[in-house]
C-alpha cells in the first residue's frame, strides 16, 4: 500500500523535465495555426472577466463597491481567477488521455505524467493572470503587500486539488465519455455557488443563510477562491482559520489517495478502451 501512495508522486519526479517540455509544446499546440497564436489563452479570460464585470458591477450595481469600500471589479477578479483556472485545470486534464491515445497505446511511455502535462499549460496562463490582478490592484491604489506570498500557498493548493481529481476524471471518462458533458455542467453550475459574483453577507439577512454557507463552502474551491481574497482584499493569513484549512487538506489526500487508486485499478485497460 505504502508503495503504491508514494508511486504516482515518484513518477510525476523522475519525469520532471520531460514535463516541462510537454507542458510548454501543449500550450503552443493548442493555438497551432491560429495568427495569434497563445495569446488567444488570455485573451478568452480577460473577454469573460469584462463580461461579468459590466453585468454584475455595471448593469446590476450600478458601479456601486463591494462590502468594505472595495471596488468591485477588484472583488470579483480576486475570486474568478483562481475559478477560472481550476475550471480551465479540470477540464484539460479530464481529456489528457483521450487527447494523448497515442502515446497510451506506447508500451514505454509513463504515462502518469499526462494529466500534468495539461495541468502545466493551465498554470503557465494562471500565473500571468496572477500578475495581472496584482497590476490591476496597484492602479486602484492597493499595493503589494506581505500577504502576497500566501498567493504561492493557495495556488499550490488548487494545482494539487485539480491534480489530484484529474487522475479521477482522467481515467473514468475513458469507459464513460459522458464524464465530460457531467463536468461541463458541474463548472457552470459550480461558478455560481462560488461566491464570485455575489458576496456572502448577501444571505446573512435570511435565517437559513449561515446554514446555506456552510453548505457551500464543503466545496474546496470556495476556500481557495476566499483564500485569494484574504490575500488580495482582507489581509489575513491562512492559519487564522485553522478549522477550514485542515478539512481542505483533509480532503485534499483522501481525494489524491482515492484518485491514485482508481488510475492504478483502470490504467491496465486504457490501451485496450482507446
Amino acid at each position: 500500500m505504502q508503495g503504491n501512495f508514494f508511486s504516482l508522486p515518484k513518477d510525476l519526479y523522475k519525469n520532471r523535465r520531460l514535463l516541462l517540455k510537454m507542458g510548454g509544446n501543449d500550450l503552443r499546440k493548442r493555438f497551432a495555426g491560429s495568427y495569434f497564436g497563445t495569446v488567444w489563452a488570455f485573451v478568452q479570460p480577460i473577454v469573460t472577466i469584462l463580461v461579468y464585470y459590466f453585468v454584475f458591477g455595471v448593469a446590476m450595481r450600478g458601479g456601486s463597491s463591494a462590502s468594505g469600500g472595495t471596488p468591485f471589479v477588484l472583488y470579483l477578479v480576486a475570486g474568478i481567477i483562481p475559478w477560472l483556472y481550476f475550471q480551465e485545470g479540470l477540464t484539460n486534464t479530464t481529456n489528457a488521455f483521450l487527447e494523448y491515445n497515442y502515446l497510451v497505446k506506447k508500451v514505454v511511455f509513463d504515462i502518469d505524467i499526462l494529466p500534468m502535462v495539461k495541468l502545466l499549460s493551465a498554470t503557465v496562463v494562471h500565473c500571468f493572470f496572477i500578475l495581472f490582478v496584482a497590476i490591476l490592484f496597484v492602479c486602484y491604489g492597493y499595493f503589494p503587500t506581505v500577504y502576497y506570498l500566501e498567493l504561492f500557498y493557495y495556488a499550490a493548493c488548487l494545482f494539487l486539488l485539480i491534480l489530484a481529481l484529474s487522475y479521477i476524471t482522467s481515467s473514468v471518462v475513458i469507459f464513460f465519455r459522458d464524464l465530460s458533458q457531467i463536468i461541463s455542467i458541474v463548472l457552470q453550475v459550480g461558478v455560481w455557488l462560488t461566491p464570485i459574483m455575489w458576496e456572502e453577507n448577501m444571505l446573512s439577512g435570511y435565517s437559513w443563510g449561515e446554514m446555506v454557507l456552510n453548505i457551500l463552502r464543503l466545496n474546496p474551491v470556495y476556500y481557495v477562491v476566499h483564500g485569494y481574497r484574504n490575500v488580495l482584499i482582507n489581509k489575513t493569513w491562512f492559519f487564522e482559520e485553522p478549522l477550514w484549512t485542515l478539512y481542505f487538506w483533509i480532503f485534499l489526500l483522501v481525494t489524491f489517495v482515492f484518485g491514485n487508486w482508481v488510475f492504478r485499478r483502470l490504467k491496465g485497460h486504457f490501451a485496450d478502451v482507446l
